[in-house]
């Protein structure tokens, strides 16, 4: 499974490039996000842009990192 690690990423180019990874891939698939924060903020912008197309789950919850599992359905 494809891990998308935005630790180095300016912050500003993160969501963008989180939500072409997610486009990108086909239905059925996931990739893991690693951020150094907790991307709730990211999970609302998923519930408002790609509403009913994608699962969010955790899988470790900082305090230095945090990685979801963000699925496409």
């Amino acid at each position: 499974m494809k891990e998308l690690n935005v630790i180095t990423i300016a912050p500003r180019e993160r969501h963008p490039l989180i939500f072409n990874t997610f486009d990108e891939l086909p239905a059925g698939e996931a990739f893991i996000l690693i951020n150094d924060h907790d991307p709730k903020p990211l999970y609302y912008q998923f519930l408002h842009e790609r509403e009913g197309l994608f699962s969010w789950e955790y899988l470790q919850e900082g305090p230095q990192q945090w990685k979801v599992r963000i699925s496409k359905t």
